[in-house]
C-alpha cells in the first residue's frame, strides 16, 4: 500500500528554518506530482507547495513564496520542503501528498496523504 511518511518537524524560534522530508513507498514515485499542505489549529487544511514529477515545475502559495522551497529526489523517493524565515502563522501540521497529476495537488485533491508532521514556531 502507499505510504507517505513525513519527518523533520519540531519547535523552532521565529526567523528560524527547518527542512521537512516525506519518504514515499508503494508507488512509482517518479511518476507522481508531490505537494505539501498545512493545517493550523482551528483552520482548514491549505495548499503550500507543489512539484511536478521531474522537479522542473513548482508552485507555491502566496503566503510562502520566497521563504519555502520544495524539491524532490526521485532516486530516494523523497520530497522535501525547506522552510525559512518562519513566523507564528506558519505553525501547523504539515502534510505531504501525492497525485498522478499536478493539477490535483493544486486543486487540493491528491490521491494520497501522509500523516503529518508538526511545526511549531515560537516568538
Amino acid at each position: 500500500q502507499v505510504q507517505l511518511v513525513e519527518s523533520g518537524g519540531g519547535l523552532v524560534q521565529a526567523g528560524g528554518s527547518l527542512r521537512l522530508s516525506c519518504a514515499a513507498s508503494g508507488l512509482t514515485f517518479r511518476m507522481y506530482a508531490m505537494g505539501w499542505f498545512r493545517q493550523a489549529p482551528g483552520k482548514e487544511r491549505e495548499f503550500v507547495a507543489a512539484i511536478d514529477w521531474s522537479g522542473g515545475n513548482t508552485n507555491y502559495a502566496d503566503s510562502v513564496k520566497g521563504r519555502f522551497t520544495i524539491s524532490r529526489d526521485n532516486g530516494k523517493k523523497t520530497v522535501y520542503l525547506q522552510v525559512n524565515s518562519l513566523n507564528s502563522e506558519d505553525t501547523a501540521v504539515y502534510y505531504c501528498a501525492a497525485a498522478a497529476l499536478e493539477r490535483a495537488i493544486l486543486g487540493s485533491t491528491p490521491e494520497y496523504w501522509g500523516q503529518g508532521t508538526q511545526v511549531t514556531v515560537s516568538s
